[in-house]
Formats: C-alpha cells, structure tokens, sequence
C-alpha cells in the first residue's frame, strides 16, 4: 500500500477519538494503582490495539502486533518522571489559592504528559507508517536515547542538591519557592532528559529515516498528554480549592465517594487516547503497515534474551534483588531489550503484549490482596491472580503466533487481544479495588469502577464487531 494512498478500512473520525478515549481511560485509570512503567503499558497495549485494530485489520499479524508491542513499551518510559509533587503544586493545602503555583503545576504537568504519551505516539507511528526498521538501528538508537537522557537531566534537571536548597532553575516539584521555611523533601526531576531523548527520537524518524507518520503522530500524541494531564488535574484542583462547594447539596452525598485521584488519571488517559486516535485519522493516509516482516533474530538468541528480560523485570520491579533495581527504574533501560527483540523477533511481539505485560499486574494484584491485605488464601490467590492470568495470556501469545504463518492476516490477533486484556486488567483491577459492586454499599472506588465498566463494554463492542465482520467475509 502507498503511503499516500487512503487506507480501504478507515473508520470515521469519531471511532477512534471514541474508543481511543475509553482504552485510554481505562488503561491509564487502572494504571494508577500500580505504577508508572509498567503500569502505564496497559495505556499503550489497548490504545495500540484499538488504532491498529481500526486502521490496519488486514495488515500481517506480525506487522500488526509489533505496532501493538512498540506502543506498549514506549509508552512506559516516560514512567520514570516524579510528578506527585508536581501535582501537589495544584492542589496542596498549603497552596490553595496560590494562582502562580496552581499555573506553574500545570505547566509542568503539561510538559510532562506530553513527554509521556508523545515517545507512545512516535513508536506506533513507526509500526504503521512503512518504514522498515532494523534490530541493529534501533538497538543503537536506544544507546544513543539513553546517553541523550543523562545529558539532558545535566543540562535542565540540575543542579540538584536539596540538603543545601540548590534546586533547578526549572523545576516542577515541591520548592521552597512556593513554600519559604517549609520543611520540604523535593524529589529528583528527570523530564528534561526524556524532553531532549524525545526530540531526538522525532528528528531520527523525520530527517534521518523519513518516517512521517511516526513524526506527526508523535506530535499529536504529545499535544494529548500536554493538554490530558492538565486537564484532568483541573478537575482535583477545583474539588480542593471549592471543598465548601461539595458539602452541601447533591455533592454532600456524593463526594464521600469519589476518588478525585483517580479521576483525574482517567481524564488524562482518555484524552490523550483520544488525541492518537484523532491524529492517526487526520494522516491516515501516511499509514502503509508493511505486507513482510522479517524475523532477523535466530531462535536461539530470541529466547535467550526472552528470559534475560523477564528475569530481570521481575527480579527489578518486585524489588527481588536490589544490584538491579535500576532496570525498572530507568525506563529506557526497561525498552532496551523489548524494543531490539520486537524489531527482529518472530515470538517476543506477542509474548510482550500478553504475558510480559501482564506479569507485574498479576503479581501486585497478588501482592496487595494476598501479603498485603490478607484478603485472599494462598491457594486461591496464586491461583486466581496470578497463575490464570499469565497461563491464559501465555496461551493465547503462543496460539496467535504460532497461527501467524498459516493465517498471516492481525484479524484474529486483534481482537482476541484486545477481548484477552480488557478483561484481565479490568478483573485483576477490580480485585484489587475489593469488588466495588453497584448494587453493594458505595466506596470510593465505585464510581471509578462504573467508569471502566463502560470503558471495557465499549471496548468488547469493538471487538465483537470486527471478529464477526470477519467471520463474515470467510
């Protein structure tokens, strides 16, 4: 397909603006109860899988879940940003009222949500726009990333030295700025690193490989966080400077049970969601998937480095092994693997959007509810939280891509994934919010719970749709 030809299967504007909102609310909201990398890979599994499930159906199933699994992961690397505080500068007691505090936060919430969805958009548009990309390149890329986020923390994000009140010039956190002879922890910054990583992935994609889906799309997807995380955080900044507002009336009987926090997640993943689905639609006509893909990683080394990234991701983010904790703390160094083995691999894309992305989800669910809460046995736990989520995931994987050489169409791929994630993440999610029924006595979380309950219907929708449209045309 030409890169300038309109793709046969594009929807109207309003289904991916939709559905990009619902998977991005759901992925993001859900995000928010367990942690930034990969937490947010949720985000970038069900936005990817509704835009490639859209715009590319009939694309090869490979082609499209390495689309799916390059969303997925980079997505995650904004994860290593702190932006508590900087929210804190909205919304804090201490700060009500403070109008150039409440504008300087949601500067930096912009600036960071933009970082944050932007590297999202950048790597879908690379798996959709035609470009073929090599292991090799892209391995040296990620080095040449990291080594631009190291420079970048030293030339924006320093000096830092709080013990001395030596903060950044620009800087986002809690500051003695807003808060003289407070007794503040401000906490490390490292936006400006991803800023100059980011700029230079869209320059590499635009000027050195021509790629200008992956530009504009990065574009886009930076302007949705710039505009979500703001966004959202008006929303719990309104609720803290007008509490008398909300207890009296028809909010004194409701606000008891909202989770602002949480909303404000949701707000900013469904716009940002929303906005790749707008940008993608407006250039649709960059969009070209590739008919081939070539595997260029033996077995041998595919699986190899297979274990060596789940080895560590688990030993990193359940703080297993301390020597390598950095692995999931620096989230580049997180993509440094996936992105290489999803570029050559022919197993990895599909393990990465299912099992991979599962496993830390599974396993804090398990570690909430089990060690934490004592609200399950053992057996049941493991079982149930951890054990049926991944064989599940790691089944289907193996299934989709064993299946991809004899039916080498996404159009099973697709939608089974996206049936496969909504369900896990919204199950193990609701678990982990201690079954918020409707029709049970109302918490806080119930109304964040009939929010996803309506994001995963929506979701389910779509899927459904697909599968017996093509269905159909057999």
């Amino acid at each position: 397909m030409s890169p300038t030809s309109t793709p046969p299967s594009a929807p109207p504007a309003w289904q991916p603006i939709l559905l990009g909102a619902m998977a991005g609310g759901l992925g993001w909201g859900i995000r928010g109860q367990y942690g930034h990398e990969t937490g947010a890979m949720m985000a970038g599994l069900l936005v990817g899988l509704v835009m490639v499930l859209l715009f590319c159906p009939n694309a090869s199933s490979l082609a499209t879940a390495r689309a799916v699994a390059w969303c997925t992961v980079a997505i995650g690397f904004g994860g290593c940003m702190t932006y508590g505080q900087t929210v804190g500068l909205t919304h804090d007691a201490a700060l009500v009222g403070n109008w150039p505090a409440l504008r300087w936060g949601l500067l930096g919430l912009s600036i960071k949500g933009g970082i944050w969805i932007g590297f999202a958009g950048v790597f879908l548009g690379m798996g959709l726009g035609g470009v073929r990309y090599r292991a090799l390149e892209l391995w040296i890329l990620m080095l040449t990333l990291l080594g631009l986020f190291f420079v970048g923390v030293w030339l924006i994000n320093s000096p830092y030295d709080p013990a001395r009140h030596v903060l950044p010039k620009i800087y986002f956190s809690a500051d003695w700025r807003w808060q003289p002879g407070a007794a503040l922890k401000p906490r490390r910054e490292v936006w400006g690193g991803l800023l100059l990583a980011l700029t230079a992935l869209l320059a590499f994609t635009r000027e050195l490989r021509g790629d200008r889906l992956a530009f504009r799309l990065g574009l886009w997807a930076f302007l949705g966080g710039a505009i979500g995380f703001p966004l959202g955080q008006c929303l719990q900044a309104y609720h803290a400077w007008n509490r008398e507002l909300f207890t009296q009336g028809f909010w004194s009987r409701w606000d008891p049970n909202i989770n602002w926090w949480n909303f404000m997640e949701t707000t900013f993943g469904a716009t940002a969601g929303a906005m790749i689905g707008l940008g993608l639609w407006l250039n649709r006509r960059q969009i070209a998937p590739p008919d081939k893909t070539d595997v260029t990683l033996c077995p041998a080394l595919e699986w190899s480095l297979i274990a060596t990234h789940v080895v560590l991701l688990t030993l990193s983010e359940f703080g297993l092994w301390r020597p390598i904790e950095f692995y999931s703390e620096f989230s580049l160094v997180l993509g440094m693997i996936p992105v290489v083995l999803i570029t050559g691999g022919r197993w990895f894309p599909y393990l990465l959007v299912l099992p991979i992305t599962a496993l830390p989800i599974a396993g804090k669910t398990l570690r909430e509810l089990l060690y934490r809460e004592h609200a399950v046995g053992p057996w049941p736990g493991w079982l149930l939280y951890l054990a049926l989520p991944l064989g599940i995931t790691t089944a289907a994987a193996l299934l989709f891509a064993r299946a991809a050489a004899a039916e080498p169409a996404g159009r099973r791929f697709l939608p089974g994934t996206l049936l496969i994630a909504t369900w896990i993440y919204f199950g193990l999610n609701f678990a982990f919010f201690r079954f918020p029924w409707p029709w049970s006595d109302w918490t806080s979380r119930t109304p964040n719970a009939l929010v996803y309950t309506l994001c995963a219907i929506g979701l389910t929708g779509l899927a459904l749709r697909k599968r017996r449209g093509d269905s159909a045309r057999r």
